[in-house]
């Protein structure tokens, strides 16, 4: 199958009417040509035999772009996303069934031309599902006949498309929406007085205020319980806890505290032992 980049690379023209020109160019091709070439691919694995299929039809993915243009997407983008479409269409087209290739690439290109709209028309989605997809562009044809709808309009196009008046109220409240940055630039943080950015007022979820105060509290008087216990111990007993337990440099060992009081290191621990029992009392009194 022809590549991508072989086959989007005649947009590159930088001129739309050009690619148009040269797409109308490749005849069309009867059924009798269409079948032969379309056995020669799929039996046979022709390339050529799959570009010219995909060359021919080229006009028809222009046409179907035209109908799209109310998007505010380049026509260009569109086509490209249509030719996608066709070229999956070719490598699936099965000759015996029956029916031209033109019939049965029409969903092909729909489909990478919608999932284009959706991706591109809005920074957020404004359809994700099944439903909603199909609902948001029946919907922009209704617009179009309809202008802005009121009770009886969502009534006539909730029944014409089979959905709720729910369903149309809500898509017709995302696609009139628009799109706001959340940073505000520099020179517009502050208006009459007041920080106008909207990041500020992004709710965090993951948040619980009122856990990480009590936490904060705990800690403070956990710490003051803890200095006013070490102040009731004797010098020695407070500076063995302290090696031991409370310094941010490495932990001492007993043998070093042992060496520097002059004592040996089972009487150090008895010391330490005694000290974390004074400590344990003072804490919870």
């Amino acid at each position: 199958m022809i590549s991508k980049v072989q086959m989007l690379s005649v947009t590159a023209l930088g001129n739309l009417d050009a690619y148009i020109r040269i797409a109308n160019l490749w005849p069309m091709l009867s059924i009798k040509e269409e079948n032969s070439l379309a056995k020669r691919l799929r039996y046979h694995g022709d390339l050529d035999a799959a570009k010219t299929l995909i060359l021919s039809h080229l006009r028809f993915v222009i046409h179907i772009s035209r109908h799209y243009s109310g998007y505010g997407l380049l026509q260009a983008d569109l086509i490209q996303e249509g030719n996608i479409g066709l070229m999956k269409a070719v490598r699936r087209f099965n000759p015996e069934i029956g029916v031209r290739l033109v019939s049965f690439a029409v969903h092909w290109i729909k489909s990478e031309i919608h999932e284009y709209v959706l991706r591109n028309w809005r920074i957020v989605k404004v359809a994700t599902t099944k439903s909603q997809r199909k609902l948001f562009f029946n919907l922009r044809k209704s617009k179009k006949r309809l202008g802005w709808f009121n009770e009886e309009e969502i009534e006539i196009v909730a029944r014409e498309l089979g959905v709720s008046n729910e369903d149309v109220r809500e898509m017709e409240s995302r696609m009139s929406a628009q799109d706001i940055t959340f940073n505000a630039f520099p020179e517009e943080d502050v208006k009459d007085g007041k920080i106008n950015n909207n990041m500020l007022y992004l709710q965090d979820k993951t948040s619980n205020f009122a856990n990480g105060l009590e936490q904060d509290n705990w800690d403070k008087h956990a710490t003051d319980k803890l200095s006013s216990a070490l102040l009731k111990l004797d010098e020695r007993s407070r500076n063995i806890i302290r090696a031991r337990w409370l310094d941010n440099k490495k932990k001492s060992t007993l043998q070093k505290i042992a060496n520097d009081y002059g004592i040996s290191a089972e009487r150090v621990r008895q010391l330490e032992q005694n000290a974390m029992k004074k400590l344990k009392i003072a804490i919870e009194n």
